[in-house]
C-alpha cells in the first residue's frame, strides 16, 4: 500500500503516460486512422518515432516541439493533452488517495478526451459517452457517494432535461441550438455525480462560456447569438472540480 502523499505523484506520471494516448486518439480518431495499429510517426514526413522520442512532455521539451527528422512543428496540442491528464491525475488522487481517487481520474481523462474532440471537432462520440456513463454506474457498485440510485436518476435526468431544451429550442427557432451529444453527455455526468450535481453543472458550464465569449470579444472576434460554442466541453470542465469537492470532503470526513 501506498503512503498517501504518493499517491499524487504516482497520479501524475500515470496521467502523462495516459495523455500521450489520448492525445494520439483525439488526433487520428476524427481522421478515421487506427490508434492501436501501427508505430508513431511524424504527420508530416512519416519517420517512425523511436521510445526516447515518445517520453510525454520530455521529448517534446528536448526536440523543442519539433520533429527531429524534418523539423516539422508538433502539434502543441499534444503537450497540453499529456500536461492536462497529469494534473487530471495528480489532483484526483490527492483529493482521494484511495481506489476511488484512481476512479475519478478515469471520470477526469474521459471528459478531457471528450471536450477535447468538441472544441476541435463539435464531436462527442457516442461510444465515449456511453463508456463514461457506463464506469459512473460501475463506480456507483463500489463507492457510496453519491449512491447508485442517485447516479441512475442523474443518468436520466440529464438527458431528459436538455434533450427537452433541445427539441422546444428547434420548436421556437427551427433550427438545432444543441448538439445531439450534448444530453448524452450531462446524462453520463450525472452517472457520476448524481442528478443533484447537474444543476451546478450547468451553472457553471453558462459562467463558464460566458468568461469565453467575452474573451473572444477582447480579442476582437465576434460574438452573436448564433455563435457556436462547445457546450460538451464547458459540462466537462465544470463537472471535474465538482468530483473533487465530493472526494475531497468524503476523504475529511472519514
Amino acid at each position: 500500500m501506498l503512503p498517501p502523499y504518493l499517491f499524487p505523484i504516482a497520479g501524475i506520471f500515470l496521467g502523462l503516460i495516459i495523455g500521450s494516448f489520448l492525445a494520439t486518439l483525439i488526433l487520428r480518431w476524427p481522421a478515421d486512422r487506427s490508434v492501436m495499429a501501427g508505430r508513431s510517426s511524424c504527420d508530416q514526413c512519416r519517420h517512425q518515432l523511436r521510445f526516447w522520442e515518445l517520453i510525454p512532455v520530455v521529448s517534446f521539451i528536448l526536440q523543442a516541439g519539433k520533429c527531429r527528422r524534418c523539423g516539422a512543428t508538433i502539434a502543441p496540442d499534444h503537450i497540453a493533452v499529456e500536461l492536462a491528464a497529469a494534473l487530471i491525475g495528480g489532483l484526483a488522487l490527492f483529493a482521494a488517495p484511495n481506489a476511488e481517487g484512481f476512479a475519478g481520474a478515469v471520470f477526469g481523462w474521459l471528459l478531457l478526451t471528450l471536450a477535447a474532440l468538441d472544441v476541435k471537432h463539435h464531436w462527442l462520440p457516442d461510444r465515449l459517452t456511453v463508456m463514461l456513463a457506463g464506469f459512473g454506474l460501475l463506480a456507483g457498485l463500489f463507492f457510496d457517494d453519491p449512491a447508485l440510485q442517485d447516479r441512475l436518476i442523474g443518468g436520466v435526468a440529464g438527458f431528459i432535461a436538455l434533450a427537452l431544451i433541445a427539441a422546444a429550442y428547434k420548436g421556437l427557432r427551427n433550427r438545432d441550438g444543441l448538439g445531439g451529444g450534448d444530453p448524452k453527455m450531462l446524462g453520463a455526468i450525472g452517472c457520476w455525480l448524481g442528478w443533484h450535481a447537474l444543476p451546478l453543472v450547468m451553472v457553471g458550464a453558462t459562467l463558464i462560456g460566458i468568461l469565453v465569449a467575452i474573451t473572444w470579444q477582447l480579442r476582437g472576434r465576434s460574438v452573436g447569438a448564433d455563435t457556436m460554442l462547445p457546450l460538451g466541453s464547458l459540462m466537462a470542465i465544470a463537472a471535474f472540480p465538482l468530483w473533487l469537492c465530493q472526494a475531497a470532503s468524503d476523504s475529511w470526513l472519514y
